[in-house]
């Protein structure tokens, strides 16, 4: 009775609350308050009346987050366990074991390990599957399972692990994990230097301008600065790097929202480093968020030339909004615009297809927005190169690779067929790739491309419906028409699949910084983008100087 007696006492005023914050919203007040008894009273009646025991909490929690997913995937709630768990900052360090861990299948695995961190003096390796951390064996553990690696620094933490079918055991001795922005720089050749920025932490600016001052005093003439795969993060980094190359007060970006208070203008607001030296940004599709505010001003004030293939369109913002309860909302409040007026977001979350999939603008309604120079640029979603590389887009067949593991996986299964390589150059040759194909046969790996996916699911709901016996033979037909057709699509796209397969080879052996030597050498975006620094009268003519 005490659990019944609580839940009539928090509900109303849970209720009560959000009545007093609905009085601010005039026009929907009366439906917001309408909305919120009617929940009040069901949830009430539910946990009173519903035949087996129930979890408040857990319906609670899986309530809101059913409610937010009709939204965009950037609005999100954060229970008091999610608050505690994850503790999300931007100050690019914490505690931990400095490796990237996922889950595939069920299964804990390693993805990649960073060089001197934890992980990497545990000895553990990607491709190891974590089976045990500390008492808590993993197989049934259905939550994060890098909460199980917190802890003060020093803390150890025993662990088992399976390596190629072999139980290990080891243990971990967590230290302060400084993740960098600017993990790498160097001198491409005499007079190009190159900068990898692979986030926006608050150190983000500041290990920016170090470098670029660094570069310069080595003699540097003109910047490559990459931000291929930079998932975003603090918007004030964005324009204080913008900032390093354009004067102050200049106009990075504004936001704009239904809510006055969120409409903001954001102009740098130090001296410059350089405001001449020749720029090339390198952006592809996994650039997002603050890497489109950095791409997307620089281009719009004519002060650098984009290379690369159209960059993801995360142009949203979000805010923390703290709850009661040690709860927390993560709530989208405005959109991000360049200079010129583009809007970055790519998918329309408001206009959705019968599969409640966001529609992305065709091309044929793209808006044309002007540079300060005058030359014409688009929206519709991300930042467009101003020199687009064909070679740098994604096919299909090489995405579903990717996604399903398959890339990753052989790179494990090569590493310990040949664990001796270290720091040599590593090649793929076409025997190397016929090994691939071979391995795909051997291992029964499924490519699962969208078509294939499509194919299965359209069994999946004959066999509910019995239909499946009846088009089996046609089934059949068709899955063996699509698997010749993908195994057609490794052959026309074996230069992508290679390039993919030797990048992720490279750091089993030579970690990040491996992968960044590599692509200093072989990357055809940055061989792309130093010819164009090479070539001053078609670098010139792109920004209309």
């Amino acid at each position: 009775m005490k659990s019944l007696f609580q839940k009539k006492v928090i509900i109303p005023t849970i209720a009560s609350a959000f009545l007093f914050i609905g009085v601010s919203f005039q026009d929907n007040f009366f439906e917001i308050a309408k909305q919120i008894e009617i929940f009040t009273t069901l949830f009430k009646e539910l946990n009173k009346n519903y035949v087996d025991e129930v979890n408040p909490g857990d319906l609670m929690d899986k309530a809101i987050k059913s409610m937010l997913a009709g939204l965009d995937p950037y609005t999100v709630y954060f229970n008091e366990q999610d608050v505690l768990r994850f503790k999300i900052n931007n100050t690019g360090e914490y505690t931990g074991i400095g490796a990237l861990i996922t889950r595939q299948e069920g299964k804990i695995i390693i993805k990649e390990v960073y060089k001197n961190f934890p992980a990497d003096k545990a000895g553990l390796k990607p491709g190891d599957e974590i089976t045990k951390i500390g008492d808590v064996a993993l197989i049934d553990f259905l939550d994060d399972a890098s909460q199980l690696f917190k802890g003060t620094k020093n803390t150890k933490i025993d662990i088992e692990y399976l390596r190629q079918g072999k139980k290990l055991t080891g243990q971990i001795i967590l230290d302060e994990v400084e993740v960098k922005s600017v993990p790498f720089y160097a001198k491409i050749d005499e007079k190009t230097g190159y900068i990898v920025v692979a986030h926006f932490s608050k150190k983000a600016s500041i290990e920016t301008k170090e470098a670029l001052l660094e570069l310069k005093r080595q003699g540097a003439e003109r910047i490559v600065l990459d931000l291929r795969g930079n998932p975003g993060g603090l918007l004030n980094e964005a324009v204080s790097i913008c900032n390093l190359f354009v004067p102050k007060n200049e106009v990075i970006v504004t936001t704009k929202s239904k809510i006055e208070k969120y409409n903001n203008t954001y102009k740098t607001t130090s001296d410059p480093v350089d405001t001449e030296i020749p720029l090339v940004i390198i952006v592809n599709g996994r650039s997002a968020s603050a890497s489109e505010i950095v791409s997307g001003a620089l281009q719009d004030l004519d002060r650098a030339v984009v290379v690369g293939s159209r960059s993801f369109g995360k142009g949203l913002v979000q805010r923390p909004v703290d709850l009661t309860y040690n709860t927390q909302l993560k709530v989208t409040i405005s959109r991000y615009y360049t200079p010129s007026g583009r809007c970055i977001q790519a998918l329309d979350y408001a206009n959705k297809d019968n599969k409640g999939v966001a529609k992305r603008t065709e091309e044929k309604n793209y808006n044309a927005f002007k540079t300060r120079k005058g030359r014409t640029v688009y929206d519709g979603g991300g930042i467009l190169p101003d020199l687009e590389i064909e070679e740098t887009k994604t096919s299909s067949i090489a995405s579903a690779l990717q996604k399903n593991d398959v890339i990753f996986n052989y790179a494990t299964a090569y590493y310990y067929k040949n664990p001796n390589i270290g720091n040599q150059n590593i090649t793929f040759s076409d025997a190397n790739y016929q090994d691939f194909k071979n391995y795909l046969k051997t291992q029964k790996v499924s490519l699962d491309t969208e078509t294939e996916l499509a194919l299965k699911n359209t069994l999946a709901v004959a066999k509910k419906e019995n239909m499946d016996v009846a088009i089996k033979n046609e089934y059949e037909q068709l899955l063996s028409s699509i698997q010749k057709i993908e195994d057609g699509l490794l052959d026309k796209n074996k230069i992508e699949i290679k390039n993919l397969l030797v990048e992720e080879i490279i750091k089993r052996y030579q970690y990040q910084e491996g992968l960044y030597n590599y692509y200093l050498k072989n990357s055809v975006e940055i061989q792309k983008s130093v010819a164009l620094l090479n070539n001053t009268t078609e670098y010139l003519k792109i920004l209309n100087r």
